[in-house]
């Protein structure tokens, strides 16, 4: 029994003797290793921090469109959330065209808004006026209706656009451009060598083009979507809805007719100038140089004989006319 005690624990020893020298050869091995690669892994590191970086970004549009999938019935329910463009047209009759233009005006500055253009014909009684108004979008409809106050409504048009989803999607979209431009960055103040300088300043400068455009988009729609449009024509009493109607009759067909034909001739006349020209650079010389021709064929001396001039030729005596028969 002793024997056998004795040699199972020299197996033991033995065997935990073989572990602890394959253990100190692992760790010699792996610091070697790390001190020969360590001038060589930064390129790797760099790449490696890009790369978590452009990860990130895309887990943060991942997570933006994940919020925007798992929370698309909450704005829903709420409509004041969501981001409406408005877009309104109106054609009102008034009796004084300049006041009632006042009025819009005031109207629309009153509710917070601006004006974005004024265009107006004076002309007495059937005087013009196209204003286009900028109004906040939760003042919208009041300001629409104070404007059809201002005398008779003949149209009213009222359009909108729902670019909610388009807002999501370009913020989600900004925030991972943002974690791109911060990466490259980074990856831009690490930079060892003059190829890794130009290439990364290139990268970051179109990361940063894309990012303003980016946000370009979102002010415009968010300028859109904050202020309504309107754009109101106020028009004189003897103004009417005649010239929306289809005319119809003789009169109207003779007008339609004497304004092709003046088209036509202003056309012919178009052509015409623009072809004179060549006809009196090359025309007249062409028609001289015929009369020139002309004249010299007529004036040309008689052909000659071997002999002399050709004798001329002996008048022809005309045909013989029969004799008249007598009668038997």
């Amino acid at each position: 029994m002793d024997g056998q005690d004795r040699r199972r624990r020299g197996v033991r020893l033995t065997a935990a003797a073989l572990v602890a020298l394959f253990a100190l050869a692992g760790c010699g091995s792996g610091a070697r290793d790390n001190a020969d690669s360590g001038p060589a892994a930064a390129p790797a590191e760099r790449d490696q921090a890009g790369g978590a970086a452009d990860q990130a970004g895309g887990a943060a549009e991942r997570g933006g469109k994940a919020e925007q999938g798992s929370g698309a019935g909450a704005p829903d329910l709420r409509v004041d959330q969501r981001s409406i463009i408005y877009t309104g047209t109106m054609r009102v009759q008034v009796d004084d065209v300049d006041e009632a233009a006042r009025s819009a005006i005031a109207t629309v500055t009153a509710a917070g808004g601006f004006i974005g253009g004024d265009q107006r014909r004076s002309a007495d009684a059937d005087a013009r006026a196209e204003l286009e108004l900028r109004v906040p979008a939760a003042k919208f409809h009041g300001v629409v209706d104070e404007l059809a106050k201002l005398g008779r409504q003949q149209r009213r048009e009222i359009r909108t656009e729902d670019v909610t989803e388009q807002m999501v999607d370009l913020d989600a979209r900004i925030i991972t451009q943002r974690a791109r431009v911060e990466s490259a960055r980074k990856l831009l103040a690490r930079a060892t060598s003059i190829s890794d300088l130009v290439s990364l300043e290139n990268e970051l400068s179109r990361r940063e083009a894309d990012l303003a455009s980016l946000e370009a988009k979102k002010e415009r729609l968010a300028d859109l979507t904050s202020l309504s449009t309107i754009t109101v024509s106020l028009v004189g009493p003897d103004a009417s809805t005649a010239d929306e109607e289809t005319e119809v009759g003789f009169l109207v067909g003779l007008k339609g007719g004497w304004k092709v034909f003046l088209t036509s001739m202003t056309i012919l006349l178009t052509v015409l100038g623009a072809v004179l020209p060549w006809l009196l650079a090359i025309g007249v010389p062409l028609t001289v140089l015929l009369v020139v021709l002309r004249r010299r064929r007529r004036t040309a001396p008689p052909a000659m004989t071997p002999t002399g001039p050709a004798a001329p030729l002996p008048p022809t005596a005309p045909p013989p006319v029969p004799a008249a028969r007598s009668g038997p």
